[in-house]
């Protein structure tokens, strides 16, 4: 299984933790529930995981089993790219295994 580099899971677990804030903080405005989807989808991928709870232990774990210095940031860019690589990378496994069969 591959494994999202821990800056991208350090990034996605630090997006959604501001998100979820700012949701207590404000009324739950259309693009703010947009965004919280997104981050919970994409911290899904990443873990291999369906629920969210899970994909944030996944996250937490890894982080704590990674070494304090190996960690380099990522942008924003970056890990908004591996997600729809990751989406269309699934996406084209299962158009190929429903062609196989």
């Amino acid at each position: 299984m591959l494994l999202a580099h821990p800056a991208v899971l350090r990034e996605l677990v630090a997006r959604y933790e501001s998100l979820c804030t700012a949701s207590k903080e404000l009324a739950l405005a259309p693009d703010l529930k947009r965004r919280l989807d997104d981050v919970t989808y994409t911290l899904c991928v990443t873990t291999g995981t369906r629920r969210l709870d899970h994909a944030l232990a996944a996250a937490r774990a890894r982080l704590a089993a990674t070494p304090a210095g190996s960690t380099a940031t990522v942008s924003t860019t970056a890990v908004s790219t591996t997600a729809v690589s990751t989406t269309a990378v699934s996406t084209t496994a299962v158009a190929s295994t429903v062609t196989a069969t």
